[in-house]
This record gives structure tokens, C-alpha cells and sequence, in this order.
């Protein structure tokens, strides 16, 4: 098993081909696609030839970045994943945070942990300077992550996606929240 980072409660590792059955039920539920496509069925033909490949090609092409499982420790189970890369327009020492999770996780603060544990990699290892996360606007449960977190709200934009136009609130539009570097260290505990 790929390990990326350890948290108490999690193990963050590498997905590999055998998770299509895992992802397949995450997306498939539609209380979690709620936000992301209105809560449509899930295609395991699209997460094994689209989706699960593009995850394994991040490990490869940004080391230190990717789509990671998020494993909860005690029992093992898939809780969903964690991403931490940079998008397409963006530098490299800018990634995108993003995380979605099962039903069962919500309302733990397994949002908040591994997002946490995320940032510090970044901030510590791999000279990130600036890391962003999106969310719809209506998206409570995920702006409260971002806070949380300490990354502060940068703007409300609306943009054309197809399958978001499903999604309740979707006249809202989407959220952008950012944290710097600086920021961050400015929020830890002096020792």
C-alpha cells in the first residue's frame, strides 16, 4: 500500500486499479453527488476508463500530488478521497484542495482532518505558496471544511458546468476559497 500521510484517524494512500468498486459506490450515492451533478446514477464504465486512470497518471506526472483513498484507520473502510493537485491553468506551487466522502464520514471532522494534514504536507514539503478549494455556493457542509481550515472566502463566480446544472442552488453559483502560506503559518500554535 501507497501511504501518502498519516492523520490519527486516517490513512491517506495512492488509489489503485482494484478501487473501481469502491468509487463506483461513493459516486453512486446521491446525497453525495448532490452538489456535483444533482445526485445523477454513477457509470462504473466511466470510473474504470476515465476517472480511476486519471487519478493514478497524478502520481506519476506531479509527485506529491494526486487523488488519495482516505482510509478510516480502525475498521479499514474506504471513506471516499481526498485531491491535492494543481488545476490545469494553474502553477504547480498553487494546488487545488478538494475531498468527497461517504454519508457515513460526514459530520466527523474527516473533511477537516485530512484537508489539515494536506495543507501541512504542501506548506512544509512541498513548497506550495498558495492552495485553493471551490465548492457551489450552497454547499454549507464544505464551505464550513474551508473555514475551518482557515482559508477565507475570495469570490462568488459562475461558470458554465453542464452537469452541475442539476444540482440544487446551482443558480448560486460557486465559491472559491484560498489560503497562502503565510496565512497558514500565522494560524499554528506557537511552542
Amino acid at each position: 500500500m501507497h501511504v501518502f500521510l498519516e492523520t490519527e484517524r486516517l490513512i491517506l494512500r495512492r488509489f489503485t486499479e482494484n478501487d473501481a468498486d469502491a468509487l463506483f459506490e461513493l459516486y453512486d450515492d446521491p446525497a453525495v453527488m448532490k452538489y456535483l451533478n444533482g445526485g445523477l446514477p454513477a457509470d462504473r464504465t466511466e470510473i474504470v476508463t476515465l476517472d480511476l486512470p486519471a487519478f493514478l497518471g497524478y502520481y506519476e506526472r506531479f509527485p506529491g500530488y494526486g487523488f488519495w483513498a482516505a482510509i478510516e484507520k480502525p475498521t479499514g473502510d474506504f471513506l471516499g478521497w481526498f485531491h491535492y493537485r494543481p488545476r490545469p491553468a494553474d502553477p504547480p506551487d498553487e494546488p487545488e484542495l478538494g475531498y468527497r466522502l461517504h454519508q457515513s464520514a460526514w459530520g466527523k471532522g474527516y473533511g477537516t482532518e485530512g484537508s489539515a494534514a494536506l495543507l501541512a504536507k504542501g506548506f512544509e514539503d512541498l513548497g506550495v505558496k498558495r492552495v485553493t478549494a471551490f465548492t457551489m455556493t450552497v454547499n454549507q457542509r464544505s464551505r464550513r471544511v474551508m473555514e475551518k481550515l482557515g482559508m477565507t472566502f475570495v469570490r462568488t463566480y459562475f461558470e458554465e458546468f453542464p452537469e452541475h446544472e442539476r444540482a440544487p442552488g446551482s443558480e448560486h453559483g460557486e465559491v472559491e476559497y484560498a489560503i497562502t502560506r503565510d496565512e497558514w503559518l500565522a494560524l499554528r500554535p506557537r511552542s
